[in-house]
């Protein structure tokens, strides 16, 4: 039984060393050219620390729990370990897989309007807020022309991450 809890304890130290060491493996086997891209995440570290745990605590608890000897004790875990590596497996590549929205880019800024902040004078910069996503951002902006504060404004152009060209709102 002190096997078996030893493979159980060392599957969960495993997987605390995938957190931390993330990838290890798959780097060591990345471009072996027989081998590239059959196991596909299969000896991941995750997947190898939930087989062994799952190994070491099932054998454990069929040794411990049942009259029967160290060899169905050992098939149980080996199909356990693999049923876990199996679950492992398929959660990483759903987790590696998911898509996110796209991330809101500096051209979805031009047509939006906003509101003057910080007056934008003819030859530099003011502020104006803007809604990126939903969000108030506040953006250095110029125009051609002055624009006192509380305008309602026009993006034009998006000059830089932080800066837009704008044009004051005629109604």
């Amino acid at each position: 039984m002190g096997l078996f809890l030893g493979l159980g304890i060392a599957g969960i130290v495993l997987l605390i060393l995938s957190l931390v060491f993330d990838g290890v493996l798959e780097g060591l086997f990345d471009g072996v050219g027989a081998l590239d891209g059959l196991f596909d995440g299969l000896l991941s570290l995750p997947v190898i620390a939930g087989f062994v745990s799952m190994l070491g605590f099932g054998g454990a608890i069929v040794l411990g729990t049942t009259d029967l000897g160290t060899g169905p004790a050992t098939g149980t875990g080996v199909v356990a370990g693999l049923g876990a590596g199996w679950l492992t497996w398929r959660l990483s590549r759903a987790l590696m897989n998911d898509r996110t929205a796209v991330a809101p880019r500096g051209e979805d800024l031009v047509g939006t309007t906003g509101t003057v902040v910080t007056a934008i004078p003819a030859t530099g910069y003011g502020e104006v807020l803007l809604r990126l996503s939903g969000q108030p951002v506040k953006f250095a902006a110029k125009c051609a022309q002055p624009v006192e504060y509380g305008a309602e404004i026009w993006v034009e152009e998006t000059l830089s991450a932080s800066a837009v060209s704008v044009r004051p709102v005629r109604r």
